[in-house]
This record gives C-alpha cells, sequence and structure tokens, in this order.
C-alpha cells in the first residue's frame, strides 16, 4: 500500500521518467493514432522548394486543384526557397510521415544535391519516399538581348572567350539544374562566366531583361514570353527534340553540341516512414490528374510532358538511378557546396 507521506517522491520520479524519455516514445500513441486514422481527413499541404513563378510553382498550381477535387480535402502551397532547393525539401523530410505534409522535389534536391552538398541534412533516398513524378522538364540556354547582340550559339561562344571576365549567368540557386546546365555549357565550350544565384526563378528573369546577367539556362515555355517579345533570345534546346513553345530554337546537337544535355523533373515525396497506403492512394491521385485531359494539354503545350506509367516502386528506382548518374557529372562541373 502506498502511504500519503510517499506520493511526492513518486511524483517527483515520474515527472523525471517522462522528462528523460526520448521524444519519440511521449508521441508515439499520437503518432499511432494519426497511422491508422482514415486519410486524408484535413487539410494536405504540398511545399514547392523554389520561389514563385518557377516550373515547380506552375506544375504544383496546375496539379493541386484536381487532386483536392480527387482527395476530397483542401491543398494548400507553400513556397520554401533556399539552399538550391534543398532547404524546402530537408524541411518536409524531417516532418511527420502521417501524409499531410509533401514536397515537389526535383532533380536538384534529390540526383544532383546528393553529391553537390557533403553535408546533406537529408538522404533523398532514405529520407524520402517517392510517390510519383509529375513531369519531364526540358532546358534551354537564352541570352539577354540588353547590350548583347548574338544571334547564334557560335556567336556566343566566340563572345564568352573574347571577353571571359564580362559575362555572368543567373540561377535559382547553386546546384540547381539550371546552375548545372549552364555550367556545363561553359564546360563543353571551354568558356568562362561568374555564377549568380538568386532566390526565386522571377529574380532570374528580371535580371535576365534588365541585362543585369546574360544568360541563363531554364524551361523553353517560360522563357517563350521574353523570348517573343525581344527581351532574351534562346540560342538551343538541350534535348533530343526541339521545344513546341519555341519550335524555331535548334536542339543542342543541331547546333553542333550532340552530347549536351540539360533536362528535369519534379515528383511529388513524403516524409520516410510514410504508409503505403497513404502513398498508393497519392500516387493513384497524381496519375489521374496527370491524365486528366485539360491538365495533360497545358503540360503538353509547355513542353514539359506528364510522366504518367510509373508506380511509386518504378520512380523510387528512377531517383536512386539519378543519383548514380549525377553524381560524376556533378563531381566533373567542380561545383561543391559546403
Amino acid at each position: 500500500m502506498i502511504e500519503k507521506r510517499d506520493l511526492p517522491v513518486l511524483k517527483k520520479i515520474t515527472r523525471r521518467t517522462v522528462l528523460s524519455l526520448p521524444a519519440a516514445a511521449i508521441f508515439a500513441p499520437a503518432i499511432a493514432r494519426a497511422q491508422t486514422a482514415a486519410w486524408p481527413n484535413r487539410l494536405i499541404r504540398i511545399v514547392v522548394p523554389f520561389g514563385t513563378g518557377g516550373g515547380t510553382d506552375i506544375t504544383m498550381r496546375l496539379l493541386a486543384p484536381k487532386m483536392s477535387e480527387l482527395l476530397g480535402q483542401p491543398i494548400i502551397i507553400e513556397n520554401r526557397p533556399g539552399g538550391g532547393s534543398t532547404v524546402g525539401t530537408d524541411y518536409v523530410a524531417k516532418q511527420p510521415p502521417d501524409g499531410y505534409t509533401l514536397v515537389l522535389a526535383s532533380l536538384s534536391s534529390t540526383g544532383i544535391a546528393a553529391t553537390l552538398y557533403p553535408n546533406l541534412p537529408y538522404d533523398p533516398v532514405k529520407d524520402l519516399v517517392a510517390i510519383l513524378p509529375t513531369v519531364f522538364v526540358p532546358i534551354g540556354l537564352s541570352v539577354t538581348t540588353k547590350g548583347l547582340n548574338v544571334k547564334t550559339v557560335p556567336e556566343f561562344v566566340a563572345a564568352l572567350k573574347a571577353a571571359p571576365d564580362k559575362f555572368s549567368y543567373g540561377s535559382a540557386g547553386i546546384g540547381t539544374t539550371g546552375h548545372l546546365a549552364s555550367a556545363t555549357f561553359l564546360q563543353r565550350t571551354g568558356t568562362q562566366a561568374v555564377h549568380i544565384p538568386y532566390r526565386s526563378p522571377s529574380e532570374v528573369y528580371k535580371a535576365m531583361i534588365s541585362g543585369e546577367i546574360q544568360f541563363n539556362s531554364d524551361i523553353p515555355s517560360i522563357m517563350a514570353p521574353f523570348h517573343r517579345a525581344g527581351q532574351v533570345r534562346m540560342l538551343l534546346v538541350a534535348t533530343d527534340q526541339r521545344s513546341p513553345s519555341l519550335p524555331d530554337v535548334p536542339t543542342a546537337a543541331e547546333v553542333g553540341m550532340k552530347d549536351y544535355k540539360a533536362y528535369s523533373w519534379y515528383g511529388l515525396f513524403a516524409p520516410s516512414g510514410t504508409r503505403q497506403a497513404v502513398v498508393d492512394r497519392l500516387a493513384a491521385v497524381i496519375e489521374q490528374a496527370l491524365k486528366d485531359p485539360a491538365i495533360s494539354a497545358k503540360f503538353d503545350d509547355m513542353g514539359t510532358p506528364a510522366m504518367v506509367g510509373y508506380t511509386p516502386s518504378r520512380f523510387a528506382q528512377y531517383v536512386k538511378d539519378e543519383v548514380a548518374i549525377w553524381g560524376p557529372m556533378v563531381k566533373a562541373s567542380g561545383a561543391r557546396v559546403e
């Protein structure tokens, strides 16, 4: 029998014991309840690890309304730029694996980041669950027309070689596909230029139009309005086929750079530990949204075709393969972020 005089001692022991427990043990019952509850039963948040106005942002805002309709719950999009897309991706990797916080990651935050950042705070394979890819993204190289009168790749290369300290290029962050695409172009052509990272794609476009930077690498459909307005000039598309957005722009192979390729892709990921049933439901919803005729037509018009026909396991393998492919390319570029 417990005497009344013993109660204070027991209270102290109980409190001390609880405080010494790891957080996972304290919150385990709540996590277990969330894992077994019907999903989804509340708002879902999808993090875009870039600023507004870029390809990831546009893609997610096209898909979100249909996904929300199919899931029967509201979806909000939260832009968390920084660290070449690693800040927002890391944030999601550390969220509870309950299916209510996802990230639209890309090649930049997975295949490239795994090698580019020696101290990357997350493992893109182990700390994230691959759900499904969304679109394939071709990349093209553009130059500003503000103070730069070049119309072809040979003319641009000649200008770079004539004044190696004059030129700079922009991207939405160190280690992004845009950064590495431009860096690889310089490497392949034996030229030099200074990289200027910005916090968002929209800042890069403003810098291009004003002539603050001389070139960039980005999605043809996004650069198309600036190209048509005469503010920039896209010189090449670094994929096998011309872009439907700018059919007059040649491919890299057509201008004598057949081995130069630059592309990206976007895909949805959840924190590691997310229930397979939730992952499978999300995958089915994303696939259905991608096959929606209106959405699919929009992606085709943008020149970023939907990546349909994947499963979570197939996409997970695709991500592993991209890490293996891009690791040597990142090392060869000399790019590195401490």
